[in-house]
């Protein structure tokens, strides 16, 4: 029988697999929750349509905005800022 030669990932890589997924997770989330609160807000603020979708996509700017700041500290290492 023939032996198959397997590589086994390293350490690092399994913490940067666990990082993307971690920030794609983050990016998602954060995007469906803010636009979701931007339409929210939209609906309760707004008549006309326009100002409805221009609600909607400020909130899903703010959700990817925090989102990408998020990652980059992930993947910087360094630790959050305290106030």
């Amino acid at each position: 029988m023939a032996e198959e030669n397997k590589q086994i990932p390293s350490p690092t890589q399994f913490d940067l697999n666990a990082k993307w997924d971690a920030c794609l997770d983050l990016g998602v989330r954060r995007f469906v929750y803010s636009s979701m609160a931007g339409a929210f807000g939209g609906l309760l603020l707004f008549r006309s349509p326009v100002t409805r979708w221009a609600a909607v996509a400020f909130g899903a700017g703010v959700g990817i905005g925090s989102a990408y700041t998020e990652c980059s500290q992930i993947f910087e290492g360094s630790p959050p800022k305290s106030v």
